[in-house]
């Protein structure tokens, strides 16, 4: 077990590391973080989605930009569409689980948002029917996948792509690139900001 706990451990610092050595990467991070603090400077929101551990971490992300991450200050509008079971059910019960995130989208979205799209196989067929609802409304995309993209690849105004094929590591990833994303949000429109 102990073998086992020291492989999982490694394997999630390489994929890290792997992401650290991609220039592309951490380009594609840096203009998504760009697109959030635009969208959030012209009092516009975030929408995010995903399913199961990618349902968790939507909330997860929705909740350090409505209340803080690192200090007190206004709160950031973000909706985490994973989260309200009479939505869902209605929607699923009447237009099909395909729908459950395009729908609220449909419903909530306006021009000048976005929509944080999250499939670590970037193959969800709920997430791709969100994604093309969302450019329906002039909604910027960013993707948070695994390692090909999947489906999203081509579909996200950016498509961030953790390099790893392994569902855990690109959640723990995916979790990782949020956090950071937060805390420059945050600290561009409340904080000090960073040098240039």
């Amino acid at each position: 077990m102990l073998n086992y706990i020291t492989k999982n451990i490694n394997d999630s610092i390489e994929t890290k590391q792997k992401i650290l050595t991609d220039n592309n990467l951490m380009s594609d991070i840096l203009k998504a973080t760009k697109m959030l603090i635009d969208a959030y400077k012209n009092n516009k929101k975030s929408l995010i989605a995903g399913n199961g551990g990618s349902a968790a971490d939507a909330q997860h992300i929705a909740a350090e930009f409505v209340s803080r991450f690192y200090f007190d200050r206004d709160a950031l509008a973000s909706i985490a569409l994973t989260t309200d079971t009479s939505i869902l059910t209605a929607i699923g019960n009447d237009y099909g689980f395909d729908r459950v995130f395009s729908r609220q989208i449909e419903a909530n979205g306006v021009e000048g948002d976005i929509f944080i799209a999250i499939s670590t196989s970037g193959n969800s067929q709920n997430i791709i029917e969100a994604i093309n609802t969302a450019k329906s409304k002039d909604i910027k995309v960013i993707g948070f996948t695994g390692q090909d993209g999947g489906k999203m690849a081509n579909l996200c105004d950016i498509c961030i792509k953790v390099p790893s094929s392994s569902t855990p590591r690109i959640q723990e990833s995916h979790i990782l690139i949020g956090h950071i994303m937060c805390a420059i949000v945050e600290e561009e429109i409340f904080g000090k900001g960073f040098e240039k």
